[in-house]
């Protein structure tokens, strides 16, 4: 199986969960600041970097849940940084998954963009080696949003993360097509 048909699949387990999550509480998250999703994605990354140190959970979710889930924070984060946060749930299942697929089609072209220059570089990398780039993505968010958003020469927390979710997929084929 190539690149392009692996990431399809990990996106549409990832895209599967957030409609299953949609059914169940709605766009609850468009109450989310754009620091409470990177926040998220930290708890996200932080368990997954525990649990490879660790080697053993006491919570029966392997890592793969883990990574999906930043992907799916990812998007969020993207769409609140479109959008704005809202004090309600403004947002229907329709409209919802309308903008997870601009986002994701987005992140995906980048990465297929990325991955063209690099030449599938990401093959050659461990789990571990995605986990601490996540975690490093994340510190510099924080930087970001401590700085207002603004960056003088890097790129933004968009930018940021869409490399979170990239990473994660990157993962997730590793962990799906390697075990």
């Amino acid at each position: 199986m190539n690149t392009v048909n692996q990431f399809e699949e990990v996106i549409s387990i990832c895209r599967n969960l957030f409609v299953q999550k949609l059914k169940d509480y709605g766009a609850s998250w468009r109450i989310m600041r754009p620091i409470s999703i990177t926040d998220q994605i930290f708890i996200k990354a932080k368990r997954i970097r525990s649990l490879e140190i660790k080697g053993v959970a006491k919570i029966n979710e392997g890592i793969k849940s883990e990574f999906i889930a930043i992907v799916n924070y990812g998007i969020i984060g993207l769409i609140q940084l479109e959008l704005g946060f809202s004090d309600t749930i403004d947002r229907n299942t329709d409209e919802a998954l309308k903008l997870y697929d601009k986002h994701m089609t987005e992140t995906k072209e980048l990465m297929y963009a990325k991955n063209h220059d690099y030449d599938e570089a990401w093959r050659g990398m461990r789990v571990s080696s995605y986990v601490d780039l996540i975690l490093t993505k994340i510190y510099r968010t924080k930087q970001i949003e401590g700085n207002d958003g603004k960056t003088s020469v890097s790129e933004g927390i968009d930018a940021n993360y869409m490399d979170m979710i990239n990473y994660s997929l990157f993962a997730l084929i590793k962990l799906t097509y390697e075990d």
